[in-house]
């Protein structure tokens, strides 16, 4: 067994029963590798004894869900409504901007991965990012463009 199979034994493993489903199973993947691997799909089929079509089926509904592994670092922005009235697309668009991007996704060099999410679960702090899972509320689009440098390595002296 490989590494990468034994991480994803373990993970799927650990679950407490009953409460294993398709679903659980794929976000402890997650949870441990960062990503879904084709090798975890397959795996969770067997031990769900499903086929591997209904995993996917499952795994593709779900749009936050990774099949690449992700980036070193992870920024999300939140857009929803609460966060939409004050200001979150300045800090979608000065987020993007830092990254040199024109929409979410990842940077070429895999230093970042920018997502836009409908809600953090944050409101009473709108607008809300999350920096590598760390949430930062109240933020404006001058401290996301540099502490999104920041990330990046990027000098922001003078900016």
């Amino acid at each position: 067994m490989s590494g990468l199979e034994q991480r994803i034994h373990d993970a799927v493993h650990s679950q407490s029963q009953p409460t294993v489903t398709v679903l659980s199973s794929l976000l402890a993947v997650e949870d441990e590798l960062g990503f879904i691997p084709k090798e975890a799909v397959e795996f969770v089929a067997e031990f769900s004894n499903t086929t591997v079509n209904d995993v996917w089926a499952v795994a593709s509904f779900y749009p936050n869900f990774r099949f690449v592994p992700p980036a070193e670092h992870v920024v999300e922005v939140c857009w929803g409504a609460s966060c939409h009235l004050v200001g979150a697309m300045g800090v979608v668009k000065s987020v993007l901007e830092t990254a040199g991007l024109d929409a979410e996704g990842d940077t070429p060099d895999m230093r970042l991965t920018v997502k836009l999410n409908t809600c953090l679960g944050a409101c009473s702090q709108a607008p809300v990012m999350s920096l590598d899972h760390h949430l930062v509320g109240r933020i404006t689009p001058e401290t996301a463009t540099k502490k999104v440098a920041n990330l990046l390595g990027q000098d922001t002296h003078g900016a």
